[in-house]
């Protein structure tokens, strides 16, 4: 089925007598008669619920249908995009292990690599994504576990070179993961491209309407650790799990990242929140391409104005990504776009608070635009060598277009530029 019915159909299927949408089940626990079928679903014998830590019908038909629209094996709800990130990592990774990351990353993504993983042993290796393929190599050694990037940076607004990270991966036998959040499966499927792992903070477009925090985890099942040589905890048997050879399971990194990690933090996603996500996913198709059209406007715009120094959008035909968004997101670009206010860090301070539509916001990715100064918020950690690494000098405002009439949009910015 193509992406629009799938946003609508996948993840669910009712028998006769059902509710029509999946209910919100919010229960911690289930009952059995037996007490084999228990056993069975301990032992992964069996399909079933016996505690919502683990797993939850609600959350199970919003991991469905992400799975079918990134056209997965199986995916992991979680409680955030952030959760998301971190649980992907620590299924491969643990102490003395490594991960390379492109250095256009979310800011809580670069801090939880760069300051929370080297403490608990696991070393974090940044690369310019524009770098060659042979000086991103050179950072593989034989403990690396994962290659992680994102589809369309945030906020740099970077497109991923799928083909040129794809290609190391293969080469080394090591993870390739893809933060698909900006994207979405509706403009951007990275299975297609070579990916094995994709996450999400469902939060953002999945959900769209700033209403559900979470995060999902993406299997692509396309991924031989057998072969691979580089995961002895997926060959070797796993005795906190009855001696389970993880890459002997149809789906070994979704069934080790469920049964162990998911099982020891307990950070799967919330009956609730799945539900709401699940009928978010509804309209995501026809609300990606709204969101793309209105940005590609709104770009242009800002590029022609006296007051904006630069504007990074992959609608742009001069930016220097406009190739490969053609390549990877020929049905759009999505809704996030930055600029430059042609001044200091008071003059990005004076436009945002002159806005009157357009809110300020630590958000983005859903149907109300909002603005954020990425340096003195969700970037503000970073030293000033990583702030340039990242991509996300001082005068940098990030906007997200929401799905209002464009022209409302970009008579709000036009009043507020001329405050400035």
């Amino acid at each position: 089925m193509k992406i629009d019915t799938l946003c609508v159909q996948a993840g669910y299927d009712p028998k006769t007598g059902d509710a029509r949408i999946p209910p919100i089940c919010q229960s911690t626990t289930y009952v059995y008669e037996k007490t084999q079928d228990m056993a069975d679903l301990f032992d992964l014998k069996s399909d079933g619920y016996f505690y919502s830590r683990l797993a939850n019908p609600t959350v199970a038909a919003f991991e469905g249908k992400v799975a079918a629209l990134e056209g997965g094996a199986c995916a992991i709800g979680c409680s955030s995009g952030m959760s998301a990130t971190a649980l992907a990592v620590f299924t491969v990774a643990g102490a003395g292990d490594n991960i390379l990351s492109s250095a256009a990353v979310y800011g809580g993504t670069y801090n939880l690599f760069s300051t929370t993983l080297p403490k608990l042993g696991i070393e974090c290796r940044f690369f310019d994504p524009d770098a060659p393929a042979k000086e991103i190599e050179k950072l593989i050694d034989g403990r690396t576990k994962m290659v992680f990037c994102e589809t369309i940076a945030n906020p740099s607004i970077v497109v991923l070179d799928f083909d040129k990270i794809a290609k190391i991966c293969a080469e080394h036998r090591v993870l390739f993961a893809v933060d698909n959040t900006l994207a979405t499966p509706a403009l951007c499927r990275p299975k297609q491209f070579g990916a094995n792992i994709i996450v999400h903070s469902s939060s953002k477009y999945l959900d769209g309407h700033a209403a559900a925090l979470g995060g999902i985890i993406v299997d692509a099942g396309n991924f031989d650790f057998a072969a691979s040589g580089r995961y002895p905890a997926f060959t070797t048997p796993d005795e906190s799990y009855h001696g389970l050879v993880y890459a002997e399971q149809p789906v070994p990194f979704g069934t080790k990242c469920r049964a162990q990690m998911i099982r020891d933090f307990g950070a799967i996603m919330s009956p609730q929140n799945a539900f709401l996500s699940y009928i978010g996913c509804d309209t995501l198709a026809l609300r990606m391409k709204k969101h793309s059209e209105n940005a590609k406007r709104i770009a242009a715009y800002l590029e022609a104005h006296p007051k904006i120094d630069w504007v990074k959008h992959p609608s742009l035909k001069d930016n220097p990504y406009h190739g490969l968004a053609e390549k990877y997101l020929p049905d759009g670009q999505g809704g996030m776009l930055s600029f430059g206010i042609a001044g200091n860090v008071q003059k990005c301070a004076e436009f945002m608070e002159g806005l009157k539509l357009i809110t300020q916001e630590t958000h983005v990715a859903d149907v109300r635009s909002c603005v954020l100064h990425p340096a003195s918020t969700t970037h503000r950690q970073l030293s000033e060598e990583d702030l340039k690494a990242a991509g996300v000098p001082h005068n940098l405002i990030r906007l997200s277009v929401g799905i209002e009439d464009a022209d409302d949009i970009i008579d709000d910015i036009e009043q507020a530029l001329k405050r400035v």
